[in-house]
């Protein structure tokens, strides 16, 4: 007999957090919400259900204060930044497969990301880069310590990923006791599902891969605790970087809290997309979520 399955009920609450809107142009921003510091077990308990031996082992982290972008970089952000002046690369101002200015920006090299960090940072005097793999996972998790950060399933009405069975794979449509659900084949605007976590950040689940900052390891044996990034000396220009959060074309257990992911930093790919970070500005403002 086979095992019900878990219907999804969604419930909004108000939630206060801090942010400042970094002013492309006089309509176009970039909202940053604000991490606060904490410590959190990082990688998945031996139990939890489609888990990796590259999420192992548990470790504790102790992360300090930043800011992540509340969405992944949209199309029209990506445009503004790309049509700045050049640091060390060209960047290409149209890249994305699937066209539309509040989409994320997909189709980016980690190159092309941190190029786009570089020109950021120059453009507005404040540092910006790719987040660290830690960085990452603790504000995806946002203090929670299930699979995903609304609880031990995931559905297509709440993040864009593949939903259906994909039977020359193996992959299934659902999770745990989970419905299965849509495939979109395509990704869909930023904050399409109206679903912040408790940090103010939207699609962490799905959507695109994020880059990371970190150089891809196997598993968290050696792995740093204080939040930095992973990175190995002398690594060539083009070894592997860590992606996160899984995508429009993912199952659902990559798109885990905890699962994680490589490429090459030259690899592009339309379901490949990053968020930013930086320190703090001078003034916040609070944000009801």
């Amino acid at each position: 007999m086979e095992s019900p399955t878990l219907k999804v009920v969604i419930t909004k609450r108000q939630h206060q957090n801090q942010f400042f809107d970094e002013m492309l142009t006089e309509s176009l921003s970039l909202r940053m919400m604000q991490i606060s510091a904490g410590s959190f077990l990082m990688g998945s308990p031996s139990d939890e259900r489609d888990r990796s031996d590259s999420e192992s082992p548990q470790h504790q982290v102790q992360v300090e204060t930043f800011f992540l972008g509340k969405y992944p970089v949209t199309q029209a952000q990506w445009r503004f930044v790309a049509a700045l002046s050049q640091v060390d690369r060209p960047i290409e101002a149209d890249p994305s497969s699937f066209k539309g200015d509040d989409r994320p920006v997909e189709n980016v090299s980690w190159h092309d990301a941190t190029e786009f960090c570089a020109r950021l940072s120059q453009h507005t005097g404040r540092f910006y880069r790719l987040p660290t793999e830690a960085e990452w996972e603790y504000a995806c998790r946002a203090g929670t310590t299930t699979p995903f950060h609304f609880g031990e399933t995931i559905a297509t009405e709440l993040a864009n990923y593949r939903g259906t069975d994909n039977e020359s794979l193996g992959w299934s449509g659902s999770y745990g006791q989970g419905d299965k659900g849509e495939y979109r084949s395509e990704t869909t605007p930023v904050d399409q599902f109206g679903i912040a976590n408790d940090f103010g950040l939207c699609d962490m689940h799905g959507s695109v891969w994020e880059w990371c900052e970190d150089h891809w390891h196997k598993n968290y044996k050696g792995a740093p605790a204080d939040g930095s990034a992973w990175l190995d000396e002398g690594a060539e220009e083009n070894a592997t970087r860590v992606m996160r959060g899984g995508s429009w074309s993912s199952d659902p257990r990559n798109c885990r809290s905890a699962s994680r992911d490589y490429g090459g930093a030259g690899v592009r790919g339309s379901d490949v997309g990053f968020r930013v970070v930086c320190f703090a500005p001078r003034t916040l403002q609070p944000s009801a979520l």
